[in-house]
């Protein structure tokens, strides 16, 4: 599949959809059409057009989610239910406040966080100017970072093609599973009393 010449639009369709749904695997597809295309076990995709492709895939799908933050309400999705949601709801809001261009850049490399950070910041209102900014940022990073290590992975590591693969992609998954720990770490050291629901501005 990965020899298809579908498989550069196919891309740019998941890394979008994993915008607004976090279960689509678009940074595991990213690095392992890096790593097949760094052993030659396909005929490669060059580097640049798997960062091009995976940077405009993750920008719309940000775009998108911000466009549903704002226009359909929290409570339809998962994980804004409850107290727990609605918490997390109120640091994301009070975060993006304060730093948000930082907050969404650190986001994209955590699959759920950074679409929890893109709707709320279209459900608060965040300034269209400087999310299209921080996600113009955000996504050639997050691209470049995933086929970095795909890369890598086919490169350094003396091991048949698929085997670099799965060693790609799982220590893409645990890289951004330390992400996630980290930034829960930090919010908790930095927690501060959750706001009110409605804006006091």
């Amino acid at each position: 599949m990965a020899a298809s010449p579908w498989v550069v639009p196919l891309l740019f369709v998941l890394c979008a959809v994993d915008g607004f749904l976090p279960p689509v695997p678009s940074e595991s597809v990213l690095i392992a059409l890096a790593t097949l295309s760094a052993t030659a076990a396909i005929p490669p995709v060059p580097v640049p057009v798997l960062v091009a492709v995976g940077s405009l895939g993750a920008f719309a799908g940000d775009q998108i989610a911000y466009r549903l933050g704002a226009r359909v309400p929290l409570q339809r999705w998962p994980w804004f239910r409850g107290p727990h949601g609605q918490r997390r709801f109120h640091r994301v809001r009070t975060t993006l406040r304060a730093r948000g261009m930082a907050l969404i850049l650190a986001a994209r490399h955590v699959p759920v966080l950074r679409v929890v950070v893109t709707m709320t910041a279209g459900a608060t209102g965040y300034p269209r100017r400087r999310f299209l900014l921080a996600t113009a940022v955000a996504s050639p990073v997050w691209a470049g970072y995933c086929v970095l290590l795909g890369v890598g992975a086919g490169t350094v590591l003396p091991l048949p093609p698929l085997a670099a693969v799965a060693v790609g992609v799982v220590t893409g998954a645990l890289l951004g599973t330390l992400a996630d720990q980290v930034a829960q770490r930090v919010r908790v050291r930095r927690a501060v009393p959750d706001p009110a629901w409605a804006d006091t501005e």
